[in-house]
Parts: C-alpha cells; sequence; structure tokens
C-alpha cells in the first residue's frame, strides 16, 4: 500500500504515514498546522476508541486525537508500521 495517499482515518492502528496533503479549511487548519500536521511530516496511528472515533495519533512528539471527519480530511502515504 506505500505510496497510495490514505485518509488518516483509513490508516490501520500502529502504522506509520507521511503527510501529503491538508483539505481542512479555516481556523481549523490553522490549529492543525500549528500542531504538526504538515505535509512532508511523519504521523503514528496510536488508538482508536472502541467505536471508531476519535483517534489518537503522535505527531512532533504530541499525542492528538481527532475526530474522522478531521482526519478524513488528512491524507498521508504509508512509511512503515502494520500494512493491511
Amino acid at each position: 500500500m506505500s505510496g497510495a495517499s490514505i485518509p488518516l482515518s483509513e490508516a490501520d492502528k500502529g502504522s506509520t504515514l507521511r503527510i501529503s496533503g491538508i483539505e481542512v479549511q479555516g481556523v481549523l487548519r490553522r490549529r492543525l498546522l500549528d500542531l504538526g500536521f504538515v505535509v512532508g511530516n511523519a504521523v503514528e496511528v496510536l488508538r482508536r476508541s472502541p467505536l471508531g472515533d476519535p483517534i489518537a495519533f503522535r505527531v512532533s512528539n504530541t499525542t492528538i486525537a481527532l475526530r474522522r471527519e478531521e482526519s478524513s480530511l488528512i491524507f498521508g502515504e504509508v512509511i512503515g508500521g502494520v500494512e493491511a
């Protein structure tokens, strides 16, 4: 699956992705950029809640939980970890 761009919401737990695009707009976009969700940064999928929403990610040595609605607008390429 390496090389294919997928939404972070679809990534498997334990996988690491390199951010390839962000389609979030407005204030939320600015906040995500400030937190480290920048094109080229690596993001690790740490865990999912029992119902799958929210999802915890590690980016720039910080753990951040995003709702499925938000994480589905951030895209990345799998670069390591678990691949389905």
